[in-house]
């Protein structure tokens, strides 16, 4: 078949769809004009189905010949029912069950050819991984994105406390409507306005955070509150359903999306779903963030050119356009792995993830005990350390690092340089690069390291710094010391006792040109992006108390601290 032409549409709103129990969801539906079947692309949100972001995508996929569907989910939107959300014990939401009787009705609306499939970025994936398990037999292929498969694997089972709380402010405009409250921002563009003009700078210091004001989130406040106390609790698990899942996928991320832990999702169905359709799930990894209304080259100070231009509906209708209409838009011949590796700035096809052909390589953290600030003596070398000073510095929670972040709270690239004179970040970096090296795949630095705190927090962050001393972040990653066993033993540290931690960055991918230099900076904080570490041992959520903890970093030859990055052979 060729490929698919541009089609008028007509819009039917508010049409009730019946759950299991009673219960009536609301939807809108979009259908091509002029033909008299075709396939269903399915998306449920909490986020309200008129918002314009779901109103274009709805728009440009029915354009393109599918029925597009987008649906309040229960208790959100104009849905009935109460809500329930992604942030505790699935067998307490109804959204698997919901999302499997809302596709065997799509499957049923007029003009719908049988065919289902979904859509819908971030929270609405949530959705997609909720019902995929439940095997709805209409439900034919899925698209997901910015969906990490473990919820630990996005939070580290730390508060984000700048995204989480804006993201619930925002998500109260629905909840105030419902219950008639006439106070707070009317929408969620106010709601945004609102907490970075008035709110923002109030509630991220608040102490503590256990005693928000009630009517600050209205009816969604409980939910937040119980959040708070269960930080190292797995609520996803997605790798659990990974058997279940009996459709093809396809998930897209970007390498500066907070929930690149999509890739897992992908990793997951290729290694544990049914091996007849292992060979035909896909991965999209861009350069992008979080937003999937942001598709394109201009990411923060860089421009990754013209080949990182891309749009939602485009990456969508393509996967459907081959597996529903059998549309030749060479997908069927790809390898399954879709990579945009910086610095090179161009796409990539790789045959699996992570790439079979890495070397993970050690970098040795160096230094003469002052690699405090980017003017420090702090270095990185493929040659092992001898009996080198530590560093050291003095973490206070009170004078956070602060996160340089998006508007959004989201993970974005950023110059460094309003960080570089922090005596609390000890910075360690090659000399330039003599040779262009690629650096993608997973992220881990191995640190020794000792605090007079009984609970303590040692944060990563891995840079690029151009050869004009643009020094741009790539990835990072944030250890909390009770968590140094797992999630599931978190016990206190003995101060002044070295400890290996092993922290966890998000994977990368980027060609760091000759002139560059890698660069690493450890710190105690990153502030709004985690909550801080009061230092204290006590729960963050009802503690008041802020201690300053004395930090010592090793690299030693008994304490080797390593960054072990990825590295790809040139072929």
């Amino acid at each position: 078949m060729t490929k698919s032409e541009d089609f008028s549409l007509t819009v039917e709103q508010d049409v009730p769809t019946g759950m299991r129990d009673g219960v009536l969801l609301r939807s809108d539906i979009y259908r091509p004009v002029g033909i008299a079947t075709c396939p269903v692309l399915l998306c449920r949100t909490p986020y309200d189905k008129g918002q314009d972001t779901y109103i274009q995508t709805a728009r440009a996929l029915a354009g393109k010949g599918y029925i597009a569907v987008v649906q309040d989910i229960r208790g959100r939107g104009i849905s009935d029912g109460e809500y329930f959300w992604q942030f505790q014990n699935n067998t307490e939401t109804f959204d698997a069950q919901d999302g499997y009787d809302t596709v065997e009705w799509a499957a049923g609306i007029s003009g719908s050819d049988g065919q289902v499939g979904t859509w819908g970025h971030s929270y609405p994936s949530w959705c997609i991984w909720r019902l995929a398990g439940t095997q709805p037999p209409s439900l034919k292929a899925l698209f997901a994105s910015g969906m990490s498969s473990r919820l630990l694997d996005l939070n580290f089972g730390i508060f984000e406390t700048g995204r989480r709380l804006q993201w619930t402010y925002k998500m109260a405009v629905n909840a105030r409507r419902r219950i008639g409250d006439a106070f707070g921002p009317k929408s969620e563009d106010e709601a945004d306005a609102q907490w970075h003009e008035v709110e923002r700078g109030k509630w991220i210091w608040y102490l503590p955070l256990g005693g928000l004001p009630d009517d600050l989130f209205s009816s969604l406040t409980p939910l937040l509150k119980t959040y708070l106390r269960e930080q190292d609790k797995e609520f996803w698990a997605f790798q659990d359903i990974h058997h279940k899942v009996n459709v093809p996928t396809c998930q897209l991320t970007g390498w500066y999306d907070r929930l690149i832990g999509t890739i897992d999702n992908f990793t997951g169905m290729v290694t544990e779903g049914p091996e007849s359709l292992r060979d035909q799930h896909r991965l999209i990894i861009g350069p992008w963030g979080h937003n999937s209304n942001n598709l394109t080259r201009s990411q923060g100070p860089l421009d990754f050119g013209h080949d990182a231009d891309t749009t939602y509906p485009q990456e969508v209708t393509r996967w459907y356009d081959y597996r529903f209409k059998e549309i030749n838009n060479g997908l069927e011949s790809e390898p399954p792995v879709k990579l945009f590796i910086m610095g090179e700035d161009r796409w990539r096809f790789e045959s699996e993830w992570p790439l079979d052909r890495t070397r993970y390589t050690e970098f040795f953290l160096r230094s003469d005990g002052s690699a405090n600030t980017v003017g420090g003596d702090g270095a990185l070398s493929i040659s092992e350390p001898g009996n080198e000073p530590p560093d050291a510095y003095d973490y206070d929670p009170r004078d956070p690092v602060m996160s340089l972040m998006g508007i959004d709270a989201q993970a974005a690239p950023r110059d460094q340089s309003p960080l570089d004179g922090r005596r609390d970040v000890l910075v360690y970096q090659t000399p330039p690069l003599e040779e262009d090296i690629e650096v993608t795949g997973p992220v881990v630095l191995k640190l020794w390291a000792a605090s007079s705190a009984p609970d303590t927090d040692f944060t990563a962050k891995l840079i690029d710094v151009h050869p004009d001393g643009l020094a741009v972040n790539l990835t990072y990653g944030i250890m909390r010391a009770r968590y140094r066993n797992g999630y599931n033993d978190p016990i206190p540290i003995e101060p002044g006792r070295p400890y290996e931690y092993t922290i966890y960055l998000n994977p990368t991918g980027i060609l760091l040109r000759r002139g560059h230099r890698i660069r690493l900076d450890v710190s105690s904080s990153d502030f709004p992006n985690f909550d801080r570490n009061h230092n204290t041992g006590a729960d963050f959520w009802s503690d008041t108390e802020l201690r300053v903890a004395h930090q010592t970093v090793f690299h030693s030859s008994e304490y080797p601290s390593r960054l072990i990055l990825p590295i790809i052979p040139k072929s």
